[in-house]
């Protein structure tokens, strides 16, 4: 990165953007023009914070309706609060509390989504989804090491979400924002269509949901991919709002795969919304998904750091109110 000499003088004009931290350099009398994204306006010690806790042996696997989870639901809960972000939609606490029944199970299941709230300013009656799951498969692993810690799947995007909660707290927003830790996804998406029963969808008017954001992808580095890209201009909006940053972001290479209806995006989107989902992951070579070996070592915290940040500066627009996405495409 070159270096950027700050001179109080009329040939040189700065104009700093806090949101997106990008600095230009206008000289004049040479009419060069020098664009530099300061990198980093995500602190990675709190990404990398975030990740290890969330994927701690001491997190058991983040089973719904275990003591794992409660574990990690607290954990979310108390980054919530010190955030200073606000409950959903009349609840008294963070969590939306509700019992099921797993569909290969038997006995219900008591579990919670946590939902935090940072109201919008000129547009505080519409409404983005921030979201990722924080449940994973538990302890029942064979061999040595028994415990599915989830690491990618999904505390790298629950990673996300507190750290672009803790963000747009300080830069603020126009929309108001949910910020949503999903339970049972792994279960069959339970927590995202319980969320989805009790809103008025018509308010929501995108949906960014963040699954396996911690390696280098197909596409390689500084690339993430979304699912279901072609079923609304959500997509073609953030590649517009990345121009120039340095990062990009293709369609879901998989398509195979049925992702954009395996992830929590699938259960708002189905109700119209704009929702889909970030990930990094090589999904077809990736050798710990769903295995005990999907711990924090394996990920690498710049590609997490980097792809938060690039999803700020993607979605900014929808965020405060410049863009709204057409709505979905249901066709599956």
């Amino acid at each position: 990165m070159k270096k950027i000499i700050f001179l109080l003088a009329a040939s040189i004009s700065i104009i700093s953007c806090n949101s997106t931290k990008n600095v230009i350099v206008e000289k004049s009398k040479s009419e060069i023009k020098e664009t530099v994204m300061l990198t980093f306006f995500i602190d990675s010690l709190i990404v990398k914070k975030h990740l290890y806790t969330l994927a701690s042996d001491e997190m058991e696997g983040r089973k719904s309706g275990t003591p794992g989870i409660e574990k990690a639901a607290k954990y979310i809960e108390n980054e919530f609060k010190r955030i200073g972000l606000t409950t959903f939609d009349g609840l008294e606490t963070y969590r939306q509390t509700f019992n099921f029944t797993p569909r290969r199970g038997k006995e219900e299941i008591t579990s919670a989504n946590i939902i935090g709230v940072l109201e919008g300013k000129s547009k505080k009656d519409e409404y983005v989804i921030i979201s990722a799951h924080y449940d994973h498969l538990g302890n029942e692993g064979k061999g040595e090491d028994k415990i599915y810690n989830g690491a990618n799947d999904d505390a790298s995007g629950v990673t996300g979400v507190l750290a672009l909660a803790e963000y747009f707290k300080k830069v603020g927003n126009e929309r108001t924002i949910v910020f949503a830790a999903f339970t049972a996804e792994e279960m069959g998406l339970i927590g995202s269509t319980y969320f989805g029963k009790g809103i008025d969808a018509s308010k929501f008017v995108a949906g960014i949901n963040l699954e396996m954001i911690g390696k280098i992808p197909s596409f390689g580095p500084n690339t993430a991919w979304l699912t279901g890209f072609e079923r609304s201009d959500f997509g073609k909006i953030v590649q517009k709002n990345l121009e120039g940053s340095g990062y990009q972001l293709f369609p879901d290479p998989y398509k195979n795969f049925n992702l954009f209806f395996r992830s929590d995006n699938a259960s708002l989107a189905r109700l119209g919304v704009p929702s889909h989902t970030f990930s990094t992951t090589a999904i077809d070579t990736d050798p710990d998904y769903h295995k005990v070996s999907d711990e924090a070592e394996t990920l690498n915290m710049t590609i997490i750091t980097q792809t938060i940040q690039a999803v700020a500066k993607g979605t900014e627009t929808i965020i405060n109110g410049k863009d709204t996405p057409t709505r979905v495409v249901l066709k599956e």
